[in-house]
């Protein structure tokens, strides 16, 4: 059995909401397809963008992929809404490929928790944006927003 991912649902205050968010941020930004896998059921359901899949296993091949083509990934994350065992949340990280032309990518998701505060259902719709390298936003060192960092809201996204 998975263990328990608090905070758990139902979901009454925007603040351990925001702190849900917060975490999926931070395992997000660690670009670890293994770790960020354990966030999700064991069965998980995700569409990110066009893309279908099930379980950990396909969670895990998925984001090897993304991280091997998404280059120098550096993401956040915003509760845009929540309630009981849902949560809205909008994004936007910035990478560039392998021939250096540097995206944004903006996009939201739709969250679904198990009892356990597992994510058993995840639907992402995600644009790119290709930018100047000298327009980016996030520039902080790999890994782990700073807490001082501005978030979506803050840099007028």
């Amino acid at each position: 059995m998975d263990a328990e991912r608090p905070p758990l649902p139902p979901f009454t205050t925007v603040e351990e909401a925001s702190a849900k968010v917060r975490l999926a941020e931070d395992a997000w930004n660690t670009r670890d397809p293994a770790r960020v896998s354990l966030a999700y059921t064991q069965d998980s359901h995700w569409r990110n963008r066009t893309t279908f899949l099930q379980g950990r296993q396909a969670i895990v091949a998925f984001l090897t992929g993304k991280w091997a083509t998404e280059l120098d990934y550096r993401l956040i994350k915003e509760l845009w809404g929540f309630r009981d065992n849902r949560m809205a949340v909008r994004f936007a990280y910035e990478w560039h490929d392998a021939d250096g032309v540097w995206f944004r990518s903006y996009g939201n998701e739709l969250w679904e928790f198990d009892p356990q505060g597992l994510m058993r259902r995840r639907v992402a719709s995600i644009n790119d944006d290709p930018i100047a390298e000298q327009d980016r936003k996030f520039h902080w060192p790999l890994g782990r927003r700073p807490d001082d960092h501005p978030s979506l809201s803050d840099l007028g996204f």
